[in-house]
């Protein structure tokens, strides 16, 4: 590679890193290229992305963002896996690593906060921004449909009472 390869490389990954919400580093010695295809294809779905880059550079990329911390997690073969949601990357690498033992996640960051493996299981556990949002309809419209139940159900009890009458006379 170049050197003027290895300089747009560290650039691009430098932006994409500096942008994403979330980042993980993993070691994925002797994983298989069907496995991290597969891994590559379930972030890409998602909205994030996949990069090994070489660690040199990467550690270059992190020096000018706020996640420069996590650079001594870069030793060995790794993966990086990013996105904008905060809990796409961490929940997929997660769910990936146990499933597969030669993929360990070693740690990541969210924002300017570094995160060691444990801190990047426990943002997986979490609902992502979708689930929450859906969440936040529902508590949103919970109440516009008590208040709709409320306002129909004089008139229903008056129509009850009414059918139940007519069915008395009826039957007399």
């Amino acid at each position: 590679m170049e050197r003027a390869e290895k300089a747009e490389l560290v650039s691009s990954l430098q932006a994409a890193l500096g942008g994403a919400g979330s980042i993980v580093v993993a070691q994925n010695s002797g994983l298989s290229v069907a496995a991290f295809t597969d891994l590559r294809v379930q972030v890409k779905k998602a909205g994030g992305q996949v990069k090994v880059a070489k660690n040199r550079l990467a550690k270059l990329a992190l020096k000018q963002t706020e996640v420069a911390d996590i650079a001594d997690l870069f030793r060995g073969p790794t993966v990086i896996a990013y996105a904008d949601d905060p809990v796409v990357a961490p929940k997929i690498a997660a769910a990936f690593a146990e499933k597969n033992q030669k993929f360990v996640v070693l740690g990541g960051a969210m924002g300017a906060t570094a995160l060691d493996a444990e801190g990047v299981k426990t943002l997986a556990t979490m609902p992502s921004l979708d689930e929450l949002r859906a969440k936040l309809a529902g508590l949103l419209v919970q109440p516009a449909a008590q208040i709709a139940r409320i306002v129909k159900e004089p008139g229903a009890g008056i129509a009850r009472v009414l059918s139940a009458h007519a069915e008395k006379s009826e039957a007399a």
